[in-house]
């Protein structure tokens, strides 16, 4: 009789840890090591060509050119574009600067280009600055101050400065000097060649209110330019609609619409817009609305009782007018154009 050893097919059916296991082949765990370091491999160079599409100044470049042609085509109006100057890396976005009338305005983009941030991103890992008490503004003296005050006709900052000036101007008219200056830029040599933010319309109310400035006195002035902000700014837009807006105003003040439309056409409003251009070069303007008293510019509050306390440091000698209190809106308004 046969052994159970001695049938050999019956001895390897009958044992589990026999030769019926079968051993992997070594060419098959190689191939199997093989997959993984292709897989690997591949995986690899594709995280570094997207990092490399990513990050690359390539990519910035294109990031950098989509945000100005965004910004020319939404956000300003006139001949007069902004253009790309840099594009850098910054808490993780993209710096976009760009220029735009001579100043360069920094943006930030999203890294994949489809968000526009158009103010500083805040680090909130580091602690803001607590709060210090700021150096009380003192103008130079003189003894009869005088104010300027850089705007744009159609800038809702501009108007909102305008009109918490008026109570001022009111009260201290006869003892300083009350002067309105428009930010624009003259290309040529006749209106239609001024660039102004929002565009041409806002640059012809600009001219509009020079020549009332020149022909009419202030009070008169200031009656139509308040006129102008609480009826008029809503419609700047529509040509037609502005056109019967300021010839209203102008009339309710007995204003010639006819010369003031007549001059604000002519060579001798934008030599006036020139002069204008000229002083927010000098004074280094950088927005609307800016206010500078006796050559020194004010950062304050833009309430009428700030903007008297402002003006009346500027006296040699502090007339009485100053100690009178002047109501008006006690938020302070921020922002420029």
């Amino acid at each position: 009789m046969l052994s159970l050893k001695d049938n050999r097919f019956l001895y390897l059916l009958l044992q589990p840890n026999s030769l019926m296991v079968k051993k992997k082949h070594p060419e098959e765990k190689r191939h199997k090591f093989n997959f993984w370091i292709i897989a690997t491999i591949i995986l690899s160079v594709t995280v570094i060509v997207l990092a490399y599409l990513y990050f690359n100044p390539q990519n910035a470049t294109s990031v950098g050119e989509k945000t100005v042609n965004f910004i020319n085509e939404n956000i300003v109006q006139g001949p007069n574009k902004a253009s790309l100057v840099s594009v850098e890396e910054e808490s993780g976005m993209f710096k976009v600067t760009t220029s735009y009338q001579g100043q360069n305005i920094p943006v930030y983009v999203s890294k994949d280009g489809k968000y526009l941030f158009l103010s500083q991103p805040i680090d909130m890992t580091v602690s803001l600055p607590k709060e210090v008490e700021e150096t009380k503004f003192d103008a130079p003296n003189s003894d009869k101050p005088k104010v300027d005050l850089y705007v744009m006709s159609f800038c809702p900052f501009g108007i909102q400065a305008e009109n918490a000036m008026k109570p001022v101007f009111d009260l201290l008219k006869n003892k300083a000097e009350f002067n309105i200056l428009f930010i624009a830029n003259v290309n040529g040599e006749d209106y239609k060649s001024v660039d102004s933010l929002h565009g041409l319309n806002e640059a012809l109310e600009n001219l509009r209110q020079i020549c009332v400035m020149k022909y009419y006195d202030q009070t008169t002035f200031w009656k139509y330019l308040m006129e102008i902000n609480a009826n008029c700014f809503s419609v700047y837009r529509d040509e037609k609609a502005l056109d019967a807006c300021w010839r209203s105003a102008a009339k309710k003040f007995n204003i010639d619409d006819k010369k003031i439309d007549e001059c604000s056409k002519s060579k001798e409003a934008l030599e006036i817009l020139k002069q204008h251009e000229n002083l927010v070069k000098q004074n280094k303007v950088r927005g609307s609305p800016t206010l500078i008293i006796n050559g020194k510019t004010y950062n304050g509050p833009r309430t009428p009782e700030a903007f008297k306390e402002a003006i009346c440091t500027a006296f040699n000698k502090v007339p009485a007018e100053c100690s009178t209190k002047l109501e008006g809106n006690s938020t302070q308004v921020t922002g420029s154009c």
